[in-house]
């Protein structure tokens, strides 16, 4: 046997590895070979002539976790029924206490792992595997194997190594020990072994380069989403907790018995994601999340808002207890629970955030909008729709299906809005077939290339019996910003170039034009308004209007023409909007009816106070700014719309002391009241390490204008290295503030000539 170098980490009372000595690190050579035993006569021991007997096994979590990146699930580290979370594809090691040493001359092991949910023991399968023990070299590569490694007494090391492309389950492990010649015993371990995909194995078909990579969109537990409009971007935090109580259990749950992924389907992570996008929202099955875009707080009735969910934890333990739906989600709590699933599996992932998202509903990879004479939109004639963000997914794998050069990163969606195959849900979409616009290959590539690069055409609506009319083709503004977390910082990544060419571009024309000309739902359009370009409006919105303040919309006119004078009519006015794009309420209007003389300029200023706007809010403080105009002598219409957003304030998270690992600290958050009134029933709610579940903190007393709501609690984290604190604040006047703090937590201080991972070891062990 060759030497194998390993460091020396605490396993249990009867480790073989911590019984070889108290170095850094120990080499298998030294260990001694099994005892062979030629002639059974000599031997005066009586337990040794008799069936090899299997008295328990220790599952090294100390050594195995840190070779397979597992050791922050809570399966690995809990006092009673710890459980081995390994990956495919890569050995794992398990010390076998026998009643006897092991004598190869003599003695035959076999190691049964079969699936549990299937309760299947036999001959190898795709749920069940027998494997040998064999020698180190005889191991067939990608293929399960059970390798001998070395004995101290009778203390069997085995290095066991799951097929690469074997079932991500729950697996149980049975050993069969025969006396060559003579009676056979068979052992069954109380625990199961929970095998992931490997995004660090090179043939598994999740794997990832880069170790920065696996270590965001893996291993990472907290993170941001984004939501806001396209012109302010608002960060959200989200705590993933993939490695919390139930959360595993749960994520397996949803493939197997939700996703109704049987048999060897569940070792591919194409059919594993296909099916989480469908279990996570509750349409055609017994999903995870509720969905509800309700305008009004009464709406959310016997649930909790969107708004005030802080990450996956509470949701998804909440499900695994009941396996009844949770009420509410909007698209980025589903993004965000979809993470955490897939990254507890071991599938690389993240969410992707694209402002002025398309909603194409029809499948003609344009987004049609019909106004009245007023400007507002019929919705009883209109499907389509813009949202001014949408949260969805992405995760990373190979595509066999479709050859190697579409491998990467493939969109999903868990949102529940069109069907695909008669079921809510949506990809997995390599983004490479999105931007080529190779709209045929699986799975769902046109409804995503539609969501982030559709042509948005406005009509304007006349009678039933007239044709629309022509408005505007807007051919850049769907898929702006598309946005995710940066690698290792709390930035935002544009990564728009993924999904298309850049806006204005030949390509990016060429690319559209392909996709229409496939596209088997292209209508019929009225093309009755000519181009004029002597009149030209701008917006003008200032940045950075915190909510309780007061904000002006201002509309500019050019007229261009040096020889002609034109009269404009028409009509200013902002609305309340849900991010779905649907319109609230109407804030203020303005009309005006004027005459631009040759290189004249006009301003229309429309002043909107805190009184005018604060009522009619609805979910996210945002805004739809938008002017109808008329040229009239020359009967040409002009529409043109933007977002706005007030910005909400943030919450601060304030540490004090220096976090260690195991060792209570206090937090203290604060948010100071923006608006003129007071706050009423104010709560925080808390995400953040060592805690089993989310904190809701209510506060005692109103918060008047000007004044903080403040609140203090206690955090003790499991483990060293990075966390995240996430926070939310809602009360009856104010809604959506969030708050997030990402820190480093040391290890434990030695103390007593003992190293901090020892007393790691024996804290855990007491």
């Amino acid at each position: 046997m060759g030497a194998v170098k390993s460091k020396l980490v605490g396993c249990s009372n009867y480790c073989v590895c911590c019984r070889v000595g108290k170095s850094d690190s120990y080499d298998l050579k030294d260990l001694p070979r099994p005892p062979q035993l030629d002639n059974l006569n000599d031997v005066n021991d009586g337990t040794r002539q008799g069936v090899l007997a299997v008295q328990g096994i220790d599952f090294c979590t100390e050594t195995n976790g840190e070779n397979h990146h597992t050791s922050k699930f809570n399966l690995m580290s809990r006092n009673v029924d710890r459980c081995l979370v390994v990956r495919r594809g890569q050995a794992f090691k398990l010390d076998i206490l026998l009643n006897r040493p092991f004598d190869a001359n003599r003695d035959a092991i076999s190691f049964i792992f079969y699936v549990g949910d299937v309760e299947q023991r036999g001959p190898s399968g795709d749920t069940s595997a027998a494997v040998p023990l064999l020698e180190k070299g005889s191991e067939t590569l990608g293929a399960w194997s059970a390798v001998y490694e070395g004995q101290v007494d009778s203390h069997l090391m085995v290095a066991v190594t799951p097929a690469v492309e074997c079932i991500v389950a729950a697996w149980r492990i049975d050993i069969d020990t025969k006396l060559i010649g003579g009676g056979s015993l068979s052992y069954t371990h109380p625990q199961p072994i929970y095998i992931l995909f490997n995004p660090w194995c090179l043939n598994d078909s999740v794997y990832m380069p880069g170790p920065n990579h696996r270590e965001e969109y893996v291993l990472e537990d907290g993170g941001l989403m984004y939501r806001g409009v396209y012109n302010r971007i608002k960060p959200t935090p989200w705590n993933y907790a993939q490695y919390e109580k139930d959360i595993l259990d749960c994520a397996l749950y949803l493939v197997r018995e939700v996703g109704k992924v049987k048999g060897r389907a569940r070792s591919d992570p194409i059919r594993t994601v296909r099916a989480l996008s469908a279990s996570v929202n509750v349409q055609d099955d017994n999903g995870v999340l509720f969905g509800n875009w309700g305008t009004e707080l009464s709406d959310y009735s016997g649930g909790t808002h969107p708004l005030k969910w802080v990450g996956s934890l509470s949701i998804l333990q909440k499900y695994y207890e009941k396996k009844k739906p949770v009420k509410y989600a909007q698209c980025w709590v589903y993004a965000g629970v979809l993470t955490t699933i897939c990254r507890a599996l071991g599938i690389p992932c993240r969410p992707v955030s694209g402002y002025d998202a398309a909603h194409d509903s029809q499948g003609s990879l344009t987004i049609d909008i019909i106004k009245d004479e007023e400007g507002n939109t019929l919705e009883e004639f209109t499907r389509d729709s813009v949202w001014n963000y949408h949260v969805w997914n992405e995760v990373w794998m190979e595509r066999p299906d479709l050859g190697p050069e579409y491998g990467g990163w493939q969109a999903i969606d868990s949102t529940p809005q069109e069907t695909s195959e008669d079921v809510y849900r949506c990809g997995p979409a390599s983004l490479r077939a999105v931007r080529e616009a190779e709209l045929q290959r699986p799975y769902d590539v046109s409804y995503v290339f539609a969501q982030v690069n559709a042509d948005k055409v406005l009509w304007k609506y006349f009678g039933e019996i007239q044709p629309l009319k022509l408005l505007g083709r807007d051919t850049t503004s769907i898929g702006q910003n598309i946005s995710t977390k940066a690698i290792g910082t709390m930035e935002r990544e544009d990564i728009t170039s993924l999904y298309k060419y850049p806006e204005r571009t030949w390509e990016e024309r060429e690319t559209m034009e392909k996709a229409l000309r496939k596209s088997e739902s292209i209508f019929a359009r009225y093309y009755l308004n000519d181009a004029f370009n002597d009149v030209i409006f701008d917006f003008e919105l200032k940045d950075d209007i915190k909510i309780g303040q007061d904000f002006n919309v201002v509309l500019h006119m050019k007229n261009r023409s040096t020889v002609d004078q034109h009269q404009v009519k028409g009509v200013l006015r902002v609305d309340t909007v849900t991010y779905t794009g649907k319109t609230g309420d109407g804030v203020k209007r303005k009309e005006f009816d004027l005459k631009l003389a040759p290189e004249a300029k006009e301003v229309i200023s429309m002043l909107v106070t805190f009184d005018e706007y604060f009522k009619k809010l609805v979910d996210q403080a945002s805004f739809n700014i938008a002017c109808l105009a008329s040229i009239v002598d020359i009967n040409f219409d002009y529409f043109a719309q933007d977002d706005f957003r007030v910005r909400n304030p943030d919450i601060k998270i304030e540490i004090n002391g220096k976090p260690t690992s195991r060792q209570e600290f206090e937090v203290t958050v604060k948010l100071e009241n923006p608006l003129p009134i007071p706050l009423k029933n104010g709560k925080f709610y808390i995400q953040g390490p060592g805690l089993d579940k989310q904190l809701k903190i209510e506060l005692n007393e109103n918060v008047a204008p000007g004044e903080f709501a403040t609140a203090q609690f206690k955090l003790t984290p499991p483990w060293a290295g990075r966390h995240q604190i996430s926070a939310k604040f809602t009360s009856k006047e104010i809604q959506d503030i969030d708050g997030f703090r990402s820190f480093i937590v040391s290890p434990p201080a030695e103390s007593n000539g003992i190293s901090s991972f020892e007393n790691s070891h024996e804290t855990r062990q007491i």
